[in-house]
C-alpha cells in the first residue's frame, strides 16, 4: 500500500461446496431473504481518543530504515515541538515495526502535533478493551479439533507443533498450570521462567493497569502471568499439553502481556509487544486483539503486524466480535494486508450440565445462567408450567403465592428480562427454572440482578422446551439432575452471531478464513478453576495460529506470506446461518475462505493464487482477474472450474439485510490442465449481481475441481454493487450533525447552529465539530475562510483513512487551535469572523472529482482574543 505524506486519522471508537447448491442458477428478484435487523439509535457517544500515534517520515528498520538515521529523526522531531510550545507526553518510540511515537495530548493540540517538521501522519491510539466472550458450561476441544482436521494432522499426519514458537499477545499466560508445564499449584508463581514450554515473554503493563484513561500508569517489566484468563484459554487452544491437548501441543510459547488483571488496552502497546515478538524469534504470533470498525489497513497495528510477516513471522488475528454492529465492523491489526484475520464457528458439540425427565428419562443438556447457583447433579423433583409455547409474556408478573412451592418452573422467554421469570418463579417457591427459547436455537442467559436468585437456573432449546410443555400438558412431569454429558450444539459448525462482517474500506475482502470460536474447553488461570469453555472471535485465532505452525511444521520453509493462501485454498465455505435450510453459503465477507481445514492444507498438492479475489466495485462492469495453478503432485492434473454464489447483504452498514445473489462467473476455459511440477493460467470474469441493491455487498467461491479425485479449492469472492462513491459519508443522525459546537466539559459538546464566539484560551474556548461518519472516509479537510470577504486562511487540520462511527449516532470531535497550514508555512488566524468548511474524500475516491467528496460548512466562528 503506497503511503500518503498527509496526516492520517482512524476510527475512533472502539459446506461443503457438494451440498446440492449449483452454480449460476435462478434466483428471486431484488428483496431481502429476511428483514433488517433491528438496531436502535441512542444518545450521541463522543468517540475521540486522548492517545495519538505520530509516524515520521523515514522508513522504519524492517523495511530497510537506518537505526541511527530513524534516533536523530526522533530527536529533531522532540526539539521542534519543544519550540513551538506543543503539548504532550511520550508513551512509546518505535523504529522496528513503525518509524515514530505515541503520545498522550488532548484533542485541541491535535492541528500542533500534525504541523510539526517531520510528521508524515498522525492516527489515534485506539483503546482495545479485553475481548469481551461468554463463558459456558464445560465444552468439547476434541470436536473443535476435529471440525479443523487438526485432530487427523495429531494422528495421522504425526504433526503436534514441535521446533515452532508462537507468540501469544494477551492477558500473559497462566505459568504454574500444569498443561503448560507449571507446577499445578495455583498462585505458587513458583515455576521457573522462561522455560521449556514458555520459552519468552515479557509484561508491558503490570497487574493494576485497567487502560489509558485508568488511574495506573504501564508497569512493564514482571512477570508475564495471567490473573485475568483470556490469555491463558487462548495459549491453551494453540498449545496446551496436558488435560487439554492443543492444536500444535508440542509448539513452545511466547506470553507477551498488554492487559492487566482488568480492563482494555491500547494500540501503541500492542506495537511494542510486536516488535518484542520479532527480537525474540517468533515464528507466529496471534492477537485475540482487534479494534472494531478500524477497518483500514493504513493503521499503525495493521501496518505493523504486515511488517511482521514480511520479516518472517506468520500474523494471525481475531476479525471481532461485531457481527451484529452491520458491516465494515472487521477492525486492525486483523484488516492489516498480509494479516490473516479469522472468523469464528460454533463448535459442534457442547459438554454440557444435564437433567432427565419422565416418563421416558430422556436426557436435555442446559446452560447454566449466570447468576445463578449451580444445580445438583442429582435428585429429583416435580416441574410445573407457568404459560405455554404461545405465551409471550410467561412469567413476567407476580405468580401465586406458594404456587410453585418445591418444584422446578418451566418458562418460556419473551417480554421481560430473565431477572424477572426467574425472580417471579423464586418468590412463589420454586426449587428451580427452567427458561426455554422462544425462537430456534440455545440460550445463554443471565438472572443476574437484585434482589439475588437463589435457586439454580437453567436454559434449554426451544425444541426441548416445547417437548417439556407438551407432556407437561398431558400430566406429571418428574425432573433428575444429572451429571453433565456431550450435546450436539444448534447452529454448530456455522458461523457464530457475533463473528464481524467486513469489507475493509478499500474493499479488500475480510475475514481470511475461520475456526472454531464457540464453546471451547481449554486451560484457564488454576485460581478461577483450571479450565473453562469461552466463545468469541478470540477462540477460533489460535486455532489458525495452532494449524499454522503444524503447516510450518510440516513444511517449514513456507514463506510467511504464503500462510494466507496455504490455508484459504483448503479451508471449507460453511451454509449461511441466518437458514442453512435454503442451501445457500454463508457471505464470503463474513467467514472469507471458510472453516479452517489443517490436514488438507498439508496434504494439499494444488495451490491457487491468489486465495482471495477482491473484486471493487461493479459501477465500471465486469472484473476480471487471473488465477495461478500450481500442481505438486507427481502426475499431471485437469481440473474444471465452476462457481457458487453466496449470500450477499444490502447497503446500510448498520441494518442487514440479506439477499440472494445471481452473480454470473465465466472462465477463460472450460478445463485447464497443469502438468506435474507445473503452473497455468485461468481467466475468471466476474460480473455483479442484479439481484441485489445497489451499495450491496455480494460474493461467492470459484471451486476447482481436479480429475484425480484430489481435493477441489474454494476460491472466495467479494464485490461491490454500484458505484462505491455514491456511498453518503457525512449522514446527518438524528442530532443532525455536523456541528459547530462549544466543549461543555470532559466529553460533552453543545451545538452552535446560530455561531458562536471564541477566545481560544484554553481547550474549553476553541471551536470544535462534531462529525458523524456513516462510511470510512479517504481523507477529511478542515478549511477557514473569513467570514467577511471570502479570504482563505488555508487548512486548520488535513486528516486521512478515519473510520466510520460504531453506532448510527456516535460522533468524533475535532478541535481547531486558531492556526493554519499551507505548505511548510503556518499562520496564526487574526481576530474575526470565519467559517470552516468540511470536506470529505469518500474511500477509494479520486480527488481530483468533485462527485467523490462531500462539504458541510459551519456557521460563523467569531474569534475574540482578550
Amino acid at each position: 500500500m503506497k503511503k500518503t505524506k498527509l496526516a492520517a486519522a482512524a476510527a475512533w471508537a472502539s459446506l461443503c461446496l457438494a451440498g446440492g447448491l449449483h452454480a449460476g442458477g435462478a434466483y428471486q428478484p431484488v428483496q431481502p431473504l429476511l428483514p433488517q435487523d433491528s438496531i436502535v439509535e441512542g444518545t450521541a457517544v463522543d468517540e475521540t481518543p486522548a492517545l495519538w500515534f505520530i509516524e515520521l517520515g523515514g522508513a522504519p528498520i524492517a523495511d530497510g530504515g537506518n537505526a541511527r538515521a530513524l534516533q536523530a529523526e526522533k530527536a529533531s522531531f522532540r526539539a521542534a515541538a519543544r519550540s513551538a510550545g506543543v503539548r504532550y507526553s511520550e508513551r512509546f518510540a518505535y523504529d522496528t515495526l513503525f518509524n515514530g511515537f505515541s503520545v498522550r495530548a488532548d484533542v485541541s493540540q491535535l492541528a500542533a502535533l500534525q504541523r510539526l517538521p517531520g510528521v508524515r501522519a498522525v492516527y489515534p491510539v485506539e483503546t482495545f478493551q479485553r475481548p469481551e466472550v461468554t463463558r459456558e458450561a464445560v465444552a468439547d476441544m476434541y470436536t473443535a479439533l476435529a471440525m479443523t482436521g487438526a485432530d487427523i494432522a495429531q494422528s495421522e499426519l504425526g504433526l503436534d507443533g514441535s521446533g515452532i514458537r508462537v507468540a501469544i499477545m494477551d492477558t500473559g499466560i497462566d505459568i504454574d498450570h500444569p498443561d503448560f508445564g507449571g507446577n499445578g499449584v495455583p498462585g505458587a508463581n513458583d515455576t521457573p521462567f522462561p522455560n521449556a514450554k514458555i520459552v519468552a515473554g515479557y509484561d508491558f503493563v503490570g497487574d493494576a493497569y485497567t487502560g489509558p484513561s485508568g488511574p495506573v500508569a504501564p508497569v512493564p517489566g514482571g512477570r508475564p502471568d495471567d490473573c485475568n484468563g483470556h490469555g491463558t484459554h487462548v495459549a491453551g487452544i494453540v498449545a496446551a499439553d496436558g488435560t487439554v491437548k492443543g492444536v500444535a501441543p508440542k509448539a513452545r510459547l511466547g506470553a507477551y502481556r498488554v492487559f492487566g488483571c482488568e480492563g482494555s488496552t491500547s494500540a501503541d502497546i500492542m506495537v511494542a509487544a510486536m516488535e518484542r515478538a520479532l527480537a525474540d524469534g517468533m515464528h507466529v504470533l496471534n492477537m485475540s486483539i482487534g479494534a472494531a470498525f478500524q477497518a483500514w489497513p493504513q493503521y499503525p497495528t495493521a501496518q505493523a503486524a504486515t511488517r511482521l510477516v514480511n520479516k518472517g513471522v506468520v500474523v494471525v488475528a481475531s476479525i471481532g466480535n461485531s457481527g451484529t454492529s452491520g458491516l465494515y465492523a472487521a477492525g486492525a491489526p486483523g484488516v492489516g494486508d498480509k494479516v490473516i484475520g479469522v472468523a469464528n464457528y460454533l463448535n459442534t458439540h457442547a459438554f454440557l450440565p444435564a437433567f432427565s425427565i419422565s416418563p421416558d428419562d430422556r436426557l436435555i443438556g442446559y446452560n447454566r445462567a449466570t447468576g445463578a447457583p449451580a444445580a445438583p447433579t442429582s435428585g429429583s423433583v416435580e416441574m410445573a408450567r407457568t404459560g405455554t409455547q404461545t405465551s409471550t409474556a410467561d412469567a413476567c408478573s407476580a405468580l401465586p403465592a406458594d404456587s410453585l412451592t418445591g418444584k422446578v418452573a418451566l418458562i418460556r422467554r419473551g417480554t421481560c428480562s430473565f431477572h424477572i421469570k426467574a425472580l417471579n418463579a423464586q418468590n412463589a417457591g420454586a426449587a428451580g427454572v427452567i427458561l426455554y427459547n422462544n425462537v430456534a436455537g440455545s440460550l445463554s442467559p443471565t438472572v443476574a440482578g437484585e434482589p439475588a436468585i437463589t435457586i439454580p437456573v437453567g436454559a434449554i432449546t426451544q425444541a426441548d422446551g416445547n417437548l417439556i410443555d407438551t407432556r407437561l400438558a398431558a400430566g406429571p412431569v418428574t425432573l433428575t439432575w444429572r451429571t453433565g454429558a456431550s450435546f450436539p450444539n444448534p447452529g454448530g459448525g456455522l458461523i457464530s452471531a457475533s463473528s464481524s462482517h467486513g469489507l475493509t474500506y478499500e474493499l479488500v475482502l475480510k475475514p481470511d478464513i475461520g475456526g472454531p470460536g464457540g464453546n471451547i474447553y481449554a486451560p484457564y488461570p488454576l485460581e478461577f478453576g483450571g479450565y473453562a469453555s469461552l466463545s468469541g472471535t478470540s477462540m477460533s485465532s489460535p486455532h489458525v495460529a495452532g494449524a499454522a505452525a503444524l503447516v510450518l511444521q510440516a513444511a517449514p520453509r513456507t514463506p510467511a506470506q504464503a500462510m494466507a493462501a496455504v490455508l484459504q485454498n483448503s479451508a471449507e465455505p460453511k451454509p449461511w446461518s441466518g437458514n442453512p435450510g435454503l442451501g445457500f453459503l454463508d457471505m464470503a465477507h463474513r467467514q472469507g475462505a471458510g472453516m479452517v481445514r489443517v490436514d488438507k492444507s498439508v496434504l494439499a498438492t494444488t495451490r491457487v493464487e491468489p486465495a482471495k479475489l477482491s473484486l471493487g466495485e461493479s459501477e465500471h462492469g465486469p472484473a476480471m482477474r487471473t488465477l495461478r495453478i500450481s500442481n505438486k503432485a507427481g502426475h499431471a492434473v485437469t481440473y474444471t472450474p465452476s462457481f457458487v454464489n453466496a449470500i450477499a447483504t444490502g447497503p446500510s452498514s448498520f441494518s442487514l439485510t440479506y439477499f440472494a445473489s445471481n452473480a454470473q462467473v465465466s472462465f477463460g476455459a472450460a478445463t485447464v490442465s497443469v502438468p506435474a511440477g507445473g503452473a497455468a493460467s485461468l481467466d475468471v470474469t466476474v460480473t455483479a449481481p442484479t439481484s441485489v441493491p445497489a451499495g450491496g455487498i455480494y460474493g461467492g467461491y470459484i471451486v476447482l475441481t481436479p480429475d484425480d479425485g484430489g481435493q477441489a479449492v474454494q476460491v472466495p469472492f467479494a464485490g461491490y454493487v454500484g458505484d462505491y462513491q455514491a456511498r453518503q459519508v457525512l449522514t446527518p443522525t438524528a442530532n443532525g450533525f455536523p456541528w459547530l459546537a462549544r466543549r461543555t466539559g470532559e466529553t460533552s459538546y453543545a451545538n452552535r447552529p446560530a455561531g458562536e464566539t471564541y477566545s481560544m484560551t484554553d481547550p474549553m474556548n476553541i471551536p470544535y465539530f462534531a462529525v458523524h461518519f456513516d462510511h470510512g472516509a479517504r481523507r477529511v479537510r478542515f478549511e477557514v475562510r473569513d467570514a467577511v470577504t471570502g479570504k482563505s486562511w488555508h487548512r486548520a487540520l488535513d486528516l486521512e483513512h478515519v473510520a466510520r462511527n460504531s453506532t448510527a449516532t456516535g460522533f468524533f470531535a475535532f478541535g481547531w487551535d486558531g492556526t493554519t497550514v499551507a505548505g511548510r508555512k503556518t499562520y496564526t488566524v487574526p481576530n474575526g469572523q470565519y467559517v470552516v468548511t468540511l470536506s470529505v474524500l469518500k474511500a477509494l475516491g479520486d480527488d481530483s472529482d468533485p462527485a467523490h467528496w462531500e462539504t458541510w460548512t459551519s456557521p460563523v466562528i467569531t474569534i475574540a482574543r482578550p
